[in-house]
């Protein structure tokens, strides 16, 4: 039997590691006009029905007053092919980079946000800022989604998940255990 002796300490500060939250995102906003996009690792779907994402975006990233100030952006789920640029997009600042000229992307008007969709992704979700309450304390803010989009030409998507040290997991295959879901089945 193992015991906690035969276990290996983690560090804390590492943690995140363990749980990966979720696939790489690029992150829109439109402040004074002006567009721009981020890269963001941490995030999470937070409910189904109505949908709610949590985002961890902070005072020292560019768009996060732009988020405070129009609270509304728009959640682009880029995929795998897109991994290098979305990392080079995260290792730049809009303040001194057009990062949709930079990086060659096509921003998109959407429906519902100013924020622009970015077309060379798998899925554009246009969000307003829900709840701020966690803002102050965890730069967490609670997001809306108030429109989807998703490319018909991409329907198989792989995305990433970053590993938090430089690394990243790919999607693999799809196992599907939709009949085991018995519990669920309205989700289906």
């Amino acid at each position: 039997m193992i015991t906690v002796q035969d276990l290996q300490p983690h560090p804390l500060d590492q943690v995140h590691r363990l749980i990966e939250p979720g696939p790489v995102i690029l992150v829109t906003t439109r402040h004074r006009g002006v567009p721009n996009v981020m890269t963001n690792g941490f995030n999470m779907m937070v409910r189904h029905a109505p949908p709610l994402i949590a985002c961890t975006i902070g005072p020292w990233d560019h768009s996060y007053e732009a988020l405070v100030e129009t609270g509304e952006c728009v959640v682009s789920v880029p995929t795998a092919d897109m991994a290098a640029t979305v990392v080079d997009i995260g290792n730049c600042s809009g303040v001194d980079v057009d990062k949709f000229e930079e990086f060659d992307l096509t921003a998109v008007d959407g429906e519902k946000v100013q924020a622009p969709l970015v077309a060379e992704c798998f899925a554009n979700i246009e969000c307003r800022v829900a709840d701020t309450s966690l803002v102050a304390p965890y730069s967490l803010f609670l997001l809306e989604p108030v429109r989807a989009w998703t490319d018909p030409t991409q329907p198989a998507p792989r995305l990433f998940h970053h590993r938090g040290d430089g690394t990243f997991t790919l999607d693999g295959p799809t196992v599907d255990l939709q009949d085991r879901m018995t519990k669920w089945q309205y989700l289906l």
